[in-house]
């Protein structure tokens, strides 16, 4: 972060110095945290109200911490029983919102300065996909300058302004997952943060509860494209007829990807090894306009992921970068976020898949596919799938798909975790599966307890669900090697 005084903060956030007696040259050299454990000499505390906690209740340990000043909607007193040093403001999220914007823009006109950095501000997008891209382009940008991409996944109205704010004068790069569950989402952030560039992955299923339907989840991604700078390019999936059309909202240049030959950046003839990792040959026109095609082989596990690959590329190409120099960082990229295809072969000879940070169908199937091909015809393939939450009413038909898809595949074993995973079961069962193929586990314990028997050398075992259906715990346990005790698993 940036060196701000108080006064710079309270100007930025609309904001009150508390107590009165606070030296407005105060200045938070440190980075703005949420969590008072985060907390470091000069930091910028934010008090944020929770679902569990309220911010506010730890902003005095924060500032014995080392915190220089708090952000918060009310004054809170130390353990002397004097105010902290604080900016209170009447909205802790929007002045967060409004600190980063304001933040960005002097990170900007520093930049333009002679000898300044260059920044150039990546925004990414879609249903699917978001943070494995973002991760991979951060990889290949951090090869040519100093990048800052979010933590983890955070793409919302507060770890979007976090991510902003750890950048400085010296950042070249920096990359933003934008995530939207309704109309307006993206445009609030890109009020924030316009993007020069803004990627756009896929229009899908995911969140369609909330949005109410697949136009209107097309309509919000759009608003990424329409957030970018006057002069921004668009980054758009070819092979997605949704995404294509947001060409017409588009400010200035749009470059398509994907793996259709109408795509400007191609992933051409993308074919897994035996242990699932996608190799692709990249294909692009050069500064001179002269097409070049470069191989590419991934770290990544399961076909999908070339898609994310050709995605960063087009991006990374639009910034700047030569097709060598992306296809190289591609080449040595690793997955970095927890519960996404992180696969761990354990000593016992059983190969974990946890990808149980997320899921909609379309990511469902990718990772279903991506067990089929890394458990091949000699090893036996275990599916341990939990909800998709906000679905809406196409839960029940989406839930059953997969299912049956998975008999499809010629999964070895299914598991069904939780009564709204319960379809899975039943579409499996429909698609013409035998008994002791499909099983339902009333819940992780459950779950665990039933694995804990039935693992054997040499299975390979995916564990997939949305992030709230809670099956990230068994995904540890997995990967850690044990399970648990639990109750019996319904066949």
């Amino acid at each position: 972060m940036i060196a701000l005084t108080a006064a710079d903060i309270a100007a930025a956030t609309g904001g009150e110095l508390r107590p009165a007696s606070l030296d407005p040259a105060t200045v938070v050299a440190g980075p703005a945290v949420i969590d008072s454990r985060e907390v470091e000499p000069g930091s910028l505390f934010v008090a944020l109200p929770g679902e569990h906690a309220d911010g506010h209740d730890f902003a005095a340990g924060a500032v014995q911490a080392g915190a220089a000043l708090v952000l918060a909607s009310r004054d809170v007193l130390g353990a002397d029983g004097e105010p902290v040093p604080a900016v209170v403001v009447p909205d802790v999220e929007k002045a967060l919102g409004d600190l980063a914007r304001t933040v960005l823009v002097r990170l900007r006109e520093a930049s333009a300065e002679p000898g300044g950095a260059g920044l150039q501000v990546i925004g990414v997008t879609g249903s699917v996909g978001k943070t494995t891209t973002k991760d991979l382009l951060a990889q290949v940008l951090g090869t040519a300058g100093p990048t800052i991409a979010p933590a983890r996944s955070f793409n919302n109205e507060i770890g979007l302004p976090l991510t902003v704010l750890r950048a400085d004068e010296s950042t070249r790069y920096l990359v933003l997952e934008m995530g939207a569950s309704g109309i307006g989402h993206l445009t609030y952030l890109t009020g924030i943060a316009p993007p020069d560039v803004a990627v756009v992955l896929v229009v899908g299923s995911a969140h369609l509860g909330e949005f109410g339907g697949i136009e209107a989840v097309a309509r919000a991604k759009a608003e990424i494209v329409q957030g970018l700078v006057p002069d921004g390019v668009a980054v758009l999936n070819a092979d997605d007829p949704r995404v294509r059309a947001m060409a017409s909202v588009a400010p200035g240049q749009v470059v398509t990807f994907g793996t259709s030959s109408a795509a400007d950046v191609l992933a051409r003839g993308v074919r897994l090894d035996r242990a699932g990792r996608a190799s692709f040959t990249l294909e692009a026109p050069g500064s001179d306009g002269v097409v070049r095609q470069v191989p590419v082989s991934l770290r990544l596990v399961g076909e999908h992921h070339a898609h994310n690959a050709v995605a960063a590329a087009a991006a990374a190409l639009q910034v700047g970068l030569g097709i060598d120099e992306v296809a190289a960082g591609l080449s040595v990229a690793d997955a970095l976020s927890p519960h996404r295809m992180h696969v761990v072969d354990r000593p016992d000879g059983v190969t974990v898949i946890d990808d149980s940070y997320n899921a909609n169908p379309d990511s469902m199937r990718a990772a279903l596919k991506a067990l089929a091909v890394v458990a091949g015809r000699d090893r036996r393939s275990i599916a341990v799938l939990g909800e998709m939450l906000e679905l809406g009413a196409d839960s029940r038909e989406a839930h059953d798909a997969i299912g049956r898809l998975a008999v499809r595949l010629n999964i070895g074993l299914t598991v069904a975790v939780g009564d709204g995973a319960r379809p899975i079961r039943d579409g499996a069962n429909h698609e013409g599966s035998w008994g002791d193929e499909v099983a339902l586990a009333d819940d992780i314990d459950a779950a665990a307890a039933f694995l804990e028997d039935e693992l054997r050398p040499g299975d390979v075992v995916l564990v997939k669900s949305s992030y709230g259906a809670g099956l990230w715990r068994l995904g540890d346990l997995l990967v850690a090697g044990g399970t648990g005790a639990g109750t019996e698993v319904a066949s």
